[in-house]
């Protein structure tokens, strides 16, 4: 009897544990960009945030069922934000491009962005082990392709 009693408490422990952590890290998140967010997303409740970098927050959550991602500098100021989109959502003319210019290579995520400078398609390309990440204007001019090296651990 004493070891269920053992185990329940060390379960009942990293389970309040693991809210402490949860709650600690949430309220880590500088008022500033957690108002700004608010501004920014009315109807949003329920937001994950993780420390982009040592100035920079990301706030991941849903709209309507879509996933999307919002970051915020310390002071609260808004970067971008990011929503995935349909390869069935790419406009004709961007599809022709990505078929044209980019001959063989698979979309393998598709990806609206936006900033203060507007807004543009991200994707990533893949053509047998390599990777490009390529940035099109609405337009579909190229703004940047780039090939992603993968993380060696």
């Amino acid at each position: 009897m004493s070891k269920i009693k053992l185990l329940g408490t060390l379960v009942l422990a990293v389970i309040i544990g693991s809210g402490i952590y949860a709650f600690g890290f949430n309220s880590e998140v500088p008022q500033k960009v957690k108002a700004a967010f608010t501004l920014k997303f009315l109807t949003v409740k329920k937001v994950k945030w993780d420390k982009e970098s040592d100035t920079e927050w990301e706030a991941e959550f849903k709209i309507k069922g879509v996933e999307y991602s919002a970051n915020f500098l310390e002071d609260g100021t808004w970067q971008e934000t990011e929503h995935e989109i349909k390869k069935s959502d790419i406009p004709e003319n961007i599809n022709n491009i990505l078929n044209s210019d980019f001959k063989g290579y698979k979309i393998e995520e598709a990806e609206i962005s936006e900033t203060i400078n507007g807004s543009v398609y991200e994707f990533e390309l893949e053509k047998g082990e390599e990777e490009l990440e390529v940035v099109l204007d609405f337009n579909g001019k190229l703004i940047k392709k780039e090939l992603i090296e993968e993380d060696i651990d």
